[in-house]
């Protein structure tokens, strides 16, 4: 099953959006039909339909990301590529709908693209960020902590006893699934005090520099993988995992003269040889 059973998102994100707003709602019997139509008999034409039909709920799930530092245009794609993986493995007979089934892979595609994002200059960690991703919301509820309520310093070393990560690691996932939070929002409703007036400085001056020369390493590592690229490999892994502004596929597609999905196949291309590189050099 290929991206072509989706409209693209090209013309922004607003006009995808629009064209998706009235596409059909399937019955249980429609959507019985149609998958077992794609899964006996191969017909993509049923596949297309069973898409159609749940695209605006991969657009919701996408924008329940949006405070995560990446293009919402991505997300939404990364969330239609976790639909057609649903529908490819959609098994009717079992007595689901679609819907339900399809949630857990639009969140999987959404969660894998945003950990890979996250993880270019640490590879290394890759498996403790996934573990603090999947896990700090459902611990944060069981501490009766809900929304964007901060961990205070007790309930950190606690979750990072319970993970087995540091509790710096822990801290900062938790600011970047909150969301940036100005340092002048009150912390009383009369003022009194703002969140930077409350912030301590607890530098260890040892652990600082070992951080650092990590970072360097890190940094020389992926500027050595970077080097083993081809000149539009760079230029893609540049605009789209380096940039404080990453550009979507389709801008890259335009500026490249490309379509969006080799776009994509050259970005996932070059990731595996920067990721390979810094593994053998580890």
């Amino acid at each position: 099953m290929t991206t072509t059973l989706l409209p693209a998102v090209q013309n922004g994100l607003q006009s995808y959006l629009m064209s998706i707003r009235h596409l059909p709602v399937l019955s249980a019997e429609e959507e019985y039909m149609l998958a077992n139509r794609f899964k006996n008999h191969g017909d993509l034409s049923a596949a297309k339909k069973l898409i159609s039909s749940h695209l605006r709920l991969a657009a919701k799930i996408a924008f329940s990301y949006r405070f995560y530092g990446l293009p919402l245009e991505d997300l939404v794609s990364e969330a239609n590529i976790g639909l057609m993986q649903a529908v490819k493995r959609f098994e009717p007979d079992k007595g689901n709908r679609l819907s339900t089934y399809a949630i857990w892979w639009i969140k999987a595609s959404i969660n894998e693209f945003i950990l890979k994002s996250w993880s270019l200059v640490k590879m290394g960690t890759i498996a403790a960020q996934k573990k603090l991703f999947y896990n700090l919301h459902k611990i944060k509820a069981r501490l009766g902590l809900y929304g964007d309520s901060s961990l205070d310093e007790e309930s950190i070393k606690e979750i990072s006893k319970d993970l087995n990560v540091s509790e710096q690691d822990v801290s900062a996932m938790d600011m970047r699934l909150n969301g940036d939070v100005s340092l002048n929002t009150p912390v009383f409703d009369d003022g009194y005090a703002e969140r930077q007036d409350l912030l301590t400085d607890n530098t260890n001056i040892e652990e600082d520099l070992a951080d650092r020369q990590e970072n360097d390493v890190r940094l020389q590592l992926l500027a050595q993988a970077m080097n083993k690229l081809n000149e539009r490999e760079k230029l893609i892994i540049k605009a789209r995992r380096l940039s404080e502004n990453p550009d979507t596929l389709d801008d890259l597609g335009e500026r490249l003269g490309i379509s969006r999905e080799r776009v994509r196949q050259i970005e996932n291309r070059a990731m595996e040889k920067i990721t390979q590189y810094i593994q053998n050099k580890q």
